[in-house]
């Protein structure tokens, strides 16, 4: 079974969102940890280890990971299994992040809230449309 165009260019366009939000979210954490504290934790920036850094870092290498399946998936199909393994990756971390913050904002509760299960939906899309691609090769 061939994907749509409609199903071929929601895919595009989940992975630009993707892309876009591991950018945002890795800039502000590498070049203004102060407002990342802020609108995550109401607090000033003192993190003296760089976790918060070294994470933005692994955001980086999703929006690499994530801009090259946006360029190869439709020759190869394993790039959107790359990247459901990404977003599968995350999904037990910030509930953890959650559970274990001494201080969160409203903001923080709800953006850690909803990531877990998003990033299960995106992994598990991903994965079907892969499987999906796999499928129409053998035919």
């Amino acid at each position: 079974m061939q994907l749509t165009s409609r199903e071929q260019s929601s895919i595009n366009r989940l992975l630009i969102f993707l892309i876009a939000l591991d950018v945002v979210i890795a800039m502000i954490a590498l070049f203004f940890p102060d407002f990342w504290c802020e609108i995550f934790h109401g607090t000033d920036y003192l993190e003296t280890y760089g976790l918060l850094r070294r994470t933005a870092a692994i955001w980086v290498a999703f929006a690499l990971f994530q801009a090259i399946a946006l360029v190869k998936w439709k020759q190869n199909y394993l790039w959107l299994v790359i990247v459901a393994g990404l977003r599968l990756s995350e999904v037990f971390s910030d509930w953890a992040y959650l559970a274990f913050s001494d201080s969160v904002t409203w903001f923080a509760w709800a953006a850690l809230l909803l990531s877990p299960p998003s990033n299960l939906f995106f992994g598990w899309y991903l994965f079907s449309k892969a499987n999906l691609l796999k499928s129409s090769l053998k035919t």
